[in-house]
């Protein structure tokens, strides 16, 4: 169960940091005004604190994982929201960094 609670969070923090980032993003290069630029504020402000829900109580452990699924989450964004159409090279890393986070967060600890 604190597998899936852990995993659940990832997708939760996921959503929040590259939803944040995108509304930023549009905000301020896309010019779509401060509204979206406020609002990916609050987004990212709001991962911060889903981060601290995990259930493993080691800062640096949680950050690290949680790279490998922003990598593999960023490109998932860019193919839903904004149409990319990632290579085999980006799938390829983003397999890799998913692997780290399976290592990293669910690896047996003695």
């Amino acid at each position: 169960m604190n597998v899936l609670r852990s995993i659940a969070l990832f997708i939760v923090a996921a959503l929040a940091e590259i939803g944040g980032a995108w509304l930023v993003w549009q905000g301020i290069r896309e010019h779509r005004g401060l509204l979206f630029a406020g609002l990916g504020v609050l987004a990212l402000g709001a991962y911060g604190f889903v981060a601290t829900l995990q259930p493993d109580p080691h800062f640096g452990r949680i950050l690290a994982a949680y790279g490998g699924v922003f990598v593999a989450g960023s490109l998932l964004w860019g193919v839903v929201v904004d149409g990319f159409r990632p290579d085999r090279w980006d799938l390829i890393g983003a397999g890799l960094c998913l692997g780290g986070v399976v290592v990293i967060m669910y690896g047996p600890r003695g």
